[in-house]
């Protein structure tokens, strides 16, 4: 056999493993599904308290069709947008500054250390007082919510930095901007994008309980309203939905990391 063919001999049993653990992966929930129909079918499972699979597909289908669903992802997904990019600018800058200075350190740390050890949904009785109830304290308390994972990794990241890199960029005479744009900034986008997949899975998390301050639109509108006329199914799928942007945002992101991060392959 040539160096090649023994090279590659070793990975086909590998890429064989991976493909089993893949397809265990993908199987188990559908079994899972297939177990959950089959026990509402023998009624062992009440639909009163959980309705079958097929019947809750029928609810999707349902909103679907009569357009509530398209209605209500666009209101929540915006909702989201804002939150993120208001709580993500500040998230951002605030780590960036204070990992840059030891006197932001001092002075800008502990305050946020003090709100971020606040549970930020427990503050939705004063943002009401405060902003109302309209769309400002919903996208208030996303932002509040996705901005600290932000805050922690970016600072960290910055603190991580290599010094030897540093030192090799004063003695090539970088200026501050140079070192930023060549060192801070590529070694802290890793850390960084893990806090903006923690971010987004705590922006959907936020947007449930959000949704619930008085909403006539969204999803948690439709949960709500679900829940006033007892519609366990749709209530059941509206959480399926929140789920499944988060798994989606999520995977978008990683996506999104693994092309800016080529490099390091």
């Amino acid at each position: 056999m040539t160096p090649t063919e023994l090279a590659a001999a070793p990975a086909l049993p590998a890429r064989r493993s991976d493909r089993k653990w893949a397809l265990i992966r993908w199987a188990s929930p559908l079994v899972l599904l297939a177990v959950w129909q089959l026990g509402s079918a023998l009624r062992l499972i009440p639909q009163d308290a959980l309705p079958a699979p097929s019947l809750i597909i029928e609810a999707g289908i349902e909103l679907i069709g009569n357009g509530q669903l398209a209605d209500a992802l666009g209101v929540s997904g915006l909702r989201v947008i804002e939150g993120l990019l208001l709580g993500g600018i500040v998230g951002v800058a605030l780590g960036t500054a204070v990992g840059l200075s030891r006197w932001l350190e001092a002075t800008v740390d502990p305050p946020m250390q003090m709100v971020r050890a606040l549970p930020h949904l427990g503050l939705i009785p004063l943002f009401i007082l405060w902003f109302g109830i309209g769309e400002l304290p919903k996208v208030l308390l996303v932002a509040l919510g996705v901005s600290f994972p932000l805050y922690l990794n970016t600072f960290s990241a910055i603190r991580q930095v290599d010094p030897k890199l540093f030192e090799t960029a004063a003695v090539l005479g970088f200026s501050f901007w140079q070192r930023f744009r060549t060192i801070i900034v590529p070694s802290s986008a890793p850390q960084v994008l893990v806090g903006l997949r923690q971010s987004l899975a705590i922006a959907w998390l936020t947007l449930i309980v959000a949704e619930q301050i008085n909403a006539d639109k969204g999803i948690g509108f439709l949960i709500n309203n679900a829940r006033d006329f007892l519609r366990i199914d749709i209530i059941i799928f509206g959480l399926i939905v929140y789920a499944l942007l988060g798994i989606g945002t999520d995977a978008i992101v990683r996506a999104l990391e693994r092309r800016a991060l080529r490099y390091r392959t």
